[in-house]
């Protein structure tokens, strides 16, 4: 991976942070397999929890107002487990970071619409489930400029080819 490509070894402009530069330099592979590990455990976690559940999954969607909950519900969970599994083993992990942006987005606008609470504390609890999975969406587009790294699938399969 190139420094061109991520940026991430790009030297800071404070020269007291240069240190910092070094370490993210030296330790790029083994920071991103950390950041792919945490970003997709959440989803591999809460995907898993769906898929052993779909017809709950599919009831909690259709009290949300999703129309054609149990097929959304059987599409939605294989695509958070499995989309979590390759964003934690870094295969595909451009694609799949794309795919999960997708589906943070489509999550985030079902199950976190805060402005519709009229209760303070769930407007609150709402809202800040709203605004962790937008910051969730911003780690996925990490993941999509910097790939999977060389401790992932893609990086075994792209040594190997």
């Amino acid at each position: 991976m190139t420094a061109q490509m991520t940026n991430m070894t790009e030297p800071s402009t404070i020269a007291a942070l240069s240190h910092a530069d070094g370490c993210a330099a030296r330790y790029q592979d083994a920071l991103l397999l950390v950041g792919r590990i945490l970003m997709g455990w959440i989803f591999v976690q809460s995907g898993w929890g769906k898929l052993m559940g779909i017809p709950g999954f599919a009831a909690g969607l259709a009290r949300q107002g999703v129309p054609g909950s149990t097929f959304w519900a059987y599409i939605g969970a294989p695509v958070e487990f499995f989309g979590g599994l390759a964003l934690l083993l870094g295969f595909a992990t451009r694609y799949a970071a794309l795919l999960m942006i997708l589906f943070v987005i489509a999550a985030t606008l079902i199950s976190h619409r805060y402005w519709e609470f009229a209760e303070a504390t769930q407007r609150r609890i709402q809202n800040v489930n709203f605004y962790k999975n937008v910051a969730m969406i911003g780690g996925l587009f990490f993941l999509f400029v910097s790939a999977g790294g060389r401790f992932s699938i893609d990086g075994w399969l792209r040594r190997r080819g």
